[in-house]
């Protein structure tokens, strides 16, 4: 049975979560805030980084994910999400190796987002073969998804 600080710093974690999906950017921000000095989880430091990153706060964004590693290494989303970030400024090769580290995190849900970003950076860079792997592995993980579809319809369009 999880403790009651525990219970109450995820349920702020949760209200943030749909503040945030409903575009409330500073109640979200908030609401993460008053979730981490309840008790300090991996999930209100990656969500306040995501809604930092909505402001282009990116540098912090990247913050906010690597405490979140820190307080539990095997919650895969910071990882994913520093990729992105880095994507995002442009520095691919270093968002390589954390796509990687999502892939293979223990708790990670949805697990088939790292091989969709990692393929997607494969593409941009014109690694087709790389990029295709990548989305059958999204595939694997989620059958059907529409994205992977999507980008792999594309791609084989362009290698054929």
């Amino acid at each position: 049975m999880q403790d009651a600080s525990l219970e109450q710093a995820l349920e702020l974690w949760r209200l943030g979560t749909a503040k945030l999906l409903a575009g409330s950017l500073e109640e979200a921000v908030n609401l993460f805030t008053r979730s981490l000095e309840t008790r300090p989880t991996a999930e209100a430091y990656t969500f306040r980084g995501w809604a930092y990153s909505f402001e282009g706060r990116l540098p912090e964004a990247i913050e906010e994910c690597r405490k979140a590693i820190a307080t539990d290494p095997a919650f895969g989303n910071p990882y994913n999400d520093i990729g992105c970030y880095l994507m995002e400024q442009g520095r691919l090769d270093e968002a390589v190796g954390w796509f990687e580290r999502a892939k293979t995190a223990p708790r990670y849900e949805p697990r088939h987002f790292p091989f969709l970003n990692l393929g997607r950076l494969h593409a941009s860079r014109g690694n087709l073969a790389e990029a295709l792997v990548e989305f059958e592995g999204a595939l694997a993980e989620c059958p059907g998804d529409p994205i992977a579809l999507k980008y792999l319809e594309a791609l084989r369009f362009q290698v054929n």
